[in-house]
């Protein structure tokens, strides 16, 4: 009971969200575009800013590639022996290899164990945010056949408005460049504000969400990949993470949350089944009230 009671006050803040688009019908994108473009740059500064740049930044990067990789293999094999074809294929790895991290892993992290595991956290959201509009973007197009050049890639990382944020933290702390205490309070103040807001907006977006013809078999392999076997195999590789005990825990954490919501979003830019991909993260979403609990209560919280 003591660990639903992690996860079930950012259900009821979902719930907030959802309730409010269903009765006020607000515009999500201008909700959005406050929290990806002022809100969470700031909150990402913040973090850059005050924690010391060590390797276990780069272990970080290095196990969230290994893991992506993992996930890519393990669906593209299930795909393959499901008969998915091109753009079937392309959802399934939307819904599989990018967690949502940020509109509810940050906040589970943060309730459940401590400010120091949330900053982990939000550099885990930033290499999430890297990998989606690289690696995401790429199979999006993929399954559209429209595939993208390296160039676009590249061009696409630079749009992502955190990774501004992020630069701007590794740049002032590696020069030694003093921010003044009112205004680290002011940014401090604002970057507080991301994660109630993101997790309003995953409410709204979730409230969205239509029903439309999808192929079962499908939504179900997503929904194992992405809430059983990624925990499990996130587990596995923090056996290998030269990394304190906390990263650890938030490794897994962030790996065992459900699909992004970014990944709709790709997917209906590219219109790549986003019925599919919306559909899994509405199942892989309420499924985790049952699934973090238990995956909390295993890695010891």
């Amino acid at each position: 009971m003591q660990l639903l009671m992690i996860v079930l006050p950012v259900f009821l803040i979902f719930g907030a969200g959802y309730i409010a688009q269903k009765i006020l019908k607000m515009d999500i994108k201008s909700v959005s575009a406050l929290s990806l473009y002022i809100l969470l740059p700031i909150l990402t500064f913040n973090t850059f800013y005050t924690n010391d740049i060590t390797m276990d930044y780069f272990h970080l990067f290095t196990f969230t590639l290994i893991i992506t990789a993992i996930l890519g293999g393990v669906t593209i094999v299930i795909g393959y022996f499901l008969k998915a074809d091109r753009e079937e294929m392309a959802a399934m790895l939307l819904g599989t290899l990018f967690p949502n991290s940020g509109n509810y892993g940050s906040p589970v992290v943060l309730f459940a164990i401590s400010a120091t595991a949330f900053d982990y956290a939000i550099v885990l959201m930033v290499l999430h945010g890297f990998l989606i509009s690289t690696i995401g973007i790429f199979i999006a197009s993929f399954g559209t056949g429209a595939l993208i050049t390296v160039r676009e890639a590249i061009v696409n990382v630079f749009k992502i408005p955190v990774i501004y944020g992020a630069l701007a933290g590794i740049l002032l702390q590696v020069f030694d460049v003093t921010v003044g205490d009112k205004l680290m309070e002011m940014s401090e103040m604002t970057g507080d504000a991301a994660i109630p807001v993101v997790m309003l907006i995953l409410g709204m977006q979730l409230a969205q969400i239509t029903k439309e013809k999808f192929k079962m078999k499908n939504i179900t392999a997503v929904t194992i990949v992405r809430m059983i076997i990624a925990p499990l195999v996130a587990a596995v590789l923090v056996l290998f993470m030269p990394v304190d005990d906390t990263m650890k825990m938030v490794f897994i954490i962030l790996n065992a949350m459900p699909v992004a919501a970014n990944s709709t979003m790709l997917a209906v830019q590219f219109n790549v089944k986003p019925n599919l991909v919306s559909f899994s993260t509405l199942v892989t979403t309420l499924i985790s009230l049952i699934t973090i609990p238990i995956c909390l209560y295993l890695i010891g919280i």
